[in-house]
Parts: C-alpha cells; sequence; structure tokens
C-alpha cells in the first residue's frame, strides 16, 4: 500500500493548498518542492497541523497531515467522512467557528484563531494562533478552507 502523500489526489489537493495560502497570506506555508510527492510528503509530516475541508453545506474535512490525525486522535480515512463541526466541543465554539468561518471566506484568511475542540475519543484540546485560509484552484473557483496551527493545549 502507498503513503497518502502518494495518491494523486493528495499530491493535487496540497498544490492547492500551498498555492491558496501563499496566494493570501504572501509567504510559503512549507519549503516549496519541484518533485510535487516529495512536496506533499513534506506537508503530511510537517510539525504543525494542516487540516481541510470541502464546501459542503455541512462541510466535511478532505484532508489532515499527520500531526492533525494524531491530534484528532483519527485515522486519514476516517477524518475524510467526518463533517469538521464535529470536533468543536460545545454550540458557543460552533457560533464563534461559524462566524470565524464566514470572516475566513470574504478576506481570504484570518489569523489568531482561537478554540476547544474534541479528537475521535473525547479529549479537549484548544488551539491558538490559527490560521485559516480559503482554498482555490488555479482558475480561481473555491474548493472550501484550511488551518494551520503549530500550539495547542491538551486538556487532561
Amino acid at each position: 500500500m502507498s503513503e497518502i502523500w502518494q495518491d494523486p489526489e493528495i499530491i493535487n489537493w496540497t498544490q492547492n493548498l500551498l498555492n491558496s495560502y501563499e496566494n493570501r497570506l504572501n509567504r510559503a506555508l512549507i519549503e516549496r518542492k519541484s518533485d510535487l510527492e516529495e512536496q506533499a510528503k513534506s506537508l503530511f509530516l510537517a510539525p504543525f497541523v494542516v487540516v481541510s475541508h470541502g464546501t459542503e453545506n455541512d462541510p466535511i474535512f478532505n484532508y489532515g497531515n499527520q500531526i492533525a490525525l494524531d491530534l484528532w486522535e483519527i485515522s486519514f480515512l476516517d477524518l475524510l467522512k467526518t463533517p469538521s463541526r464535529k470536533t468543536v466541543k460545545d454550540t458557543i465554539s460552533e457560533v464563534e467557528r461559524a462566524k470565524m468561518l464566514d470572516t475566513a471566506k470574504k478576506k481570504g484568511y484570518i489569523d489568531n484563531y482561537q478554540g476547544i475542540r474534541i479528537s475521535s475519543t473525547g479529549r479537549l484540546f484548544k488551539i491558538e494562533n490559527a490560521i485559516v485560509w480559503n482554498i482555490t484552484n488555479a482558475q480561481g473557483i473555491y474548493l472550501g478552507q484550511a488551518a494551520t496551527f503549530a500550539e495547542w493545549q491538551i486538556f487532561e
């Protein structure tokens, strides 16, 4: 079985994630490589969280790197079936999250986001200084939103 980052769809999605991040924030999320599979591997194994969801009415995760999978205590295939709102701890956080996603959609990105999340096993953690950005393809078509953060606190 091949690794997640070797899947052609993941390689393509990685390009959309990285290009959209650079276009919105005027800096690279990771060091870019000419080998697209190596670039997908670098993002998947990066020492910070990267997750994304699509454009469904109830957006479903379509990507999570290894740190995200570890933090949410979920497999890649199970993540791909999870509505992103299901990882929000409570309705107050869900309302705040909805406002944040709307602001990010209008502005293109937001930074310094924080909130309480819940893993698949019920473990709570707080994310801090997250960046959320809109994902578009090369033609500028909106594909969803992504988030990255390197700071979190797990509640025991």
